[in-house]
């Protein structure tokens, strides 16, 4: 969370001047008044028709007269002013300090460090396998071995199988032809999945498979193995989490501390 609000304070800092929006009583309107106006709304300003660019733009300009209205009002004079002041101030303290702390941790993570963890959780960094199948999903045994025998005997039993789906299916994949296009094995109940991923391209279950749902017919049309991203890919997610963890814990530690040596009164 930490991290996010620092990336977004960051980036309205550095956002360089490209365009003359024009002036207000001879304060510039600049990319960050209009980033700090439709950044909420998650608006691109250069993709949007003249009609709101001039919305926007008649937006930061009210604001400005506001802001300028206020400050010549006094309010700076007043002691909700002043509180309110002294708060943000904490604020903006507690914010820079943490992002230095975490960009210092950042920093310490080396690219072994990172490799190594990296290399322990491969299974973590990896794209899960894939299959591509289709079924016919009946309500009795006898009527699925019954259509299993249809398929054995016939010449081509892809299409066989797409045949049968649309005709006697009960599942919502029957009028496809049992398409259940590519899923993770862990979006299927358990027993399809595991009859699924032992058939070959092309292959289908020869003996009906039961489930809560009642009995199918499998056929798989493709495989996509697991495959494990580059670290290259992964090492900004890695060095993030890392530092994150990291960050927690020092923070922990240090909140610890500071307690020990504090004078805390809470009401009861």
């Amino acid at each position: 969370m930490i991290k996010k609000i620092a990336l977004a304070s960051v980036m309205l800092l550095t956002v360089a001047q490209a365009t003359d929006y024009g002036t207000v009583n001879g304060d510039k309107i600049t990319d960050k008044d209009i980033a700090t106006t439709i950044g909420q709304t998650g608006m691109d300003y250069a993709s949007l028709d003249d009609a709101m660019k001039k919305r926007v733009i008649d937006m930061v300009v009210d604001r400005k007269l506001l802001t300028e209205a206020a400050a010549k009002s006094g309010i700076e004079k007043t002691e909700a002013y002043k509180t309110q002041l002294a708060s943000l101030k904490k604020d903006l303290a507690l914010d820079t300090w943490m992002r230095k702390e975490m960009k210092t941790l950042e920093k310490g993570l080396s690219k072994e460090t990172l490799q190594a963890e990296y290399k322990k959780n491969k299974a973590k960094y990896s794209t899960p396998k894939k299959l591509q199948a289709r079924h016919i999903l009946i309500a009795q045994e006898a009527d699925a071995k019954a259509l299993i025998k249809e398929l054995d005997a016939a010449k081509d039993t892809k299409a066989k199988f797409i045949e049968l789906a649309k005709a006697k299916s009960t599942g919502p994949s029957g009028k496809d032809g049992g398409d259940l296009g590519w899923f993770e094995l862990s979006r299927m109940v358990p027993e399809f999945s595991a009859a699924a991923d032992k058939l070959k391209i092309g292959a289908y279950t020869k003996t009906p498979v039961k489930t809560q749902f009642g009995y199918h017919i499998i056929m798989l049309d493709g495989r996509k193995n697991a495959t494990l991203k580059p670290f290259e890919a992964v090492e900004k997610e890695i060095r993030n989490q890392m530092s994150g963890q990291q960050f927690a814990g020092v923070m922990k530690k240090k909140t610890e501390a500071l307690r020990k040596s504090a004078k805390i009164e809470l009401a009861k």
